[in-house]
């Protein structure tokens, strides 16, 4: 399962989606998380959907590797969809076992925040997967910048934030490594008891906590060699620019908001 977890991967590829910059994918993907959050009906939900279908599409991203993101949170899924189904009351009675009904609300209101779920994930790992980690640190540098004013380190929040989602591949493959080295020894991680498996897992964490250290030094002394001050007076090598289809790509994420916004009125 750790394998598939694919946020903070880039993958390299030419299409539209990866030549838009960087600082408005963030923005467009923020514009969208608005849109899941206002949609009501299940019709705003369908082209939601197929907003995103056709980000997929022009991203030439392969479809597994999204779907491949939702593998890890879909206990996290299913268990918001048994919840709401469960404990949220009206409509008619669809179930009855026992003291444990489900009723038509229930189901309706699981599979939209279940839907929800989705789509924020899928969004989220497109956007790591389509901008690669020097541009997105730039982007969210650019944006943060009107909070240098107030005493907010920009350049430093956005280079933590974008090492962070560096390592989380990296740091998978490592415990993948560590994992099979512990079952080529003896170890187990899938019998006993709650306790006894949360115990077994000390021989797998101890060794990641110290290989994740060691890497945040070897990074920090290898930025210190290279005499890397922050971002004073640091220069770029590629500008970040606007384009027409940078303004075209806003366009038709704010005209489908508009669309959304009507039909839930």
């Amino acid at each position: 399962m750790l394998k598939d977890f694919t946020l903070g991967q880039y993958y390299p590829v030419d299409s539209l989606l990866h030549r838009l910059d960087p600082r408005m994918k963030i923005l467009l993907i923020f514009m969208y998380l608005l849109l899941i959050f206002i949609v009501k009906t299940f019709y705003g939900f369908l082209f939601a959907a197929g907003l995103t279908a056709f980000a997929i599409g022009i991203s030439k991203v392969p479809f597994k590797n999204l779907f491949k993101s939702l593998r890890p949170v879909l206990v996290i899924i299913s268990f918001t969809l048994v919840l709401h189904a469960l404990f949220t009351k009206g409509g008619r009675v669809l179930l009855e076992v026992g003291f444990l009904t489900i009723e038509s609300q229930g189901l309706y209101t699981g599979a939209f925040m279940t839907l929800r779920l989705v789509l924020l994930v899928i969004t989220t790992t497109l956007l790591t997967l389509t901008t690669s980690p020097i541009a997105l640190t730039d982007g969210i540098e650019y944006l943060l910048s009107p909070f240098k004013r107030i005493g907010v380190p920009a350049h430093e929040l956005a280079m933590m934030m974008t090492i962070s989602l560096r390592f989380i591949p990296m740091l998978i493959l490592e415990s993948e490594k560590i994992m099979k080295a512990q079952l080529a020894r003896g170890a187990d991680f899938s019998e006993g008891s709650l306790f006894q498996r949360a115990r077994n897992l000390v021989p797998l964490i101890v060794p990641l906590f110290v290989s994740a250290f060691r890497r945040a030094e070897e990074l920090a002394t290898a930025m210190e060699v290279r005499c890397y001050r922050g971002g004073e007076g640091r220069t770029r090598l590629k500008k970040l620019e606007l384009s027409r289809k940078d303004i075209y790509a806003a366009a038709v994420l704010f005209l489908a908001c508009l669309i959304v916004i009507a039909s839930s009125i």
